[in-house]
């Protein structure tokens, strides 16, 4: 099969299953086997979905599009350090992980990154794929982004849906007060220690970017 169409069908997969298996299927597999079993079988599908992707991707051509220029690589650049913060930030007390606590977490007041949006994680990721698209580097690329940014925005409406029937109304009040569409002035009340952490990230993350695909991202396209 010809790469970039092995990396369509992987990411379609991934994206497939990731939507099949949090939703309509979730329900009867978690009542055949189990929530442990579930877990399981969930990240061996995604596992093996990344590892196809990833196979397909290394093989499939690089830099075969016409690339947007300085301006693209600025305001990629510019993306994805909002977009790290985002998910930074989400990782703690965010009523959408399966973790403990989720009910008093969507209890409180939005804070944070939840002042923007309800789903910062989502959000994040979303903000590195128009980043990407952005780029318009490489058909492998895009593919890639296309498939993360579909699998946040749409994931995330789901995810509402979900949790509204899984949370009741500690879910439906906490749509109320926040929202899906994100609110970017809200970047302003995220914590100054949050933002240097995740600059530091970003510089870290955008200096990996050299040695993993071998183009220098984030700031050090310009002065590395």
């Amino acid at each position: 099969m010809d790469p970039l169409t092995s990396l369509a069908a992987a990411s379609i997969a991934f994206v497939g299953t990731h939507f099949a298996l949090s939703h309509p299927l979730r329900a009867p597999i978690v009542g055949a086997i189990g929530e442990g079993a579930f877990r399981g079988l969930y990240s061996l599908v995604a596992a093996g979905c990344m590892i196809w992707m990833y196979l397909a991707f290394k093989a499939a051509p690089g830099a075969d599009l016409g690339g947007s220029g300085e301006i693209g690589w600025a305001i990629a650049t510019l993306l994805t350090l909002p977009a790290l913060v985002l998910f930074l930030g989400s990782l703690k007390g965010n009523p959408a992980l399966p973790a403990p606590g989720a009910l008093r977490a969507a209890a409180r007041d939005p804070a944070g990154v939840f002042a923007v949006t309800r789903h910062p994680m989502m959000w994040g990721f979303a903000l590195w794929a128009v980043a990407h698209l952005i780029l318009w580097w490489s058909w492998r690329t895009v593919i890639v982004a296309l498939a993360i940014l579909i699998l946040a925005l749409v994931g995330a409406r789901l995810q509402d849906r979900k949790k509204e029937l899984l949370m009741g109304t500690s879910w439906t009040g906490w749509e109320r007060r926040t929202s899906y569409w994100p609110r970017w002035n809200g970047l302003v009340r995220v914590s100054p220690i949050l933002w240097l952490v995740g600059i530091a990230a970003w510089l870290g993350l955008t200096w990996l970017h050299i040695g993993a695909g071998g183009i220098p991202a984030g700031i050090w396209r310009w002065i590395g």
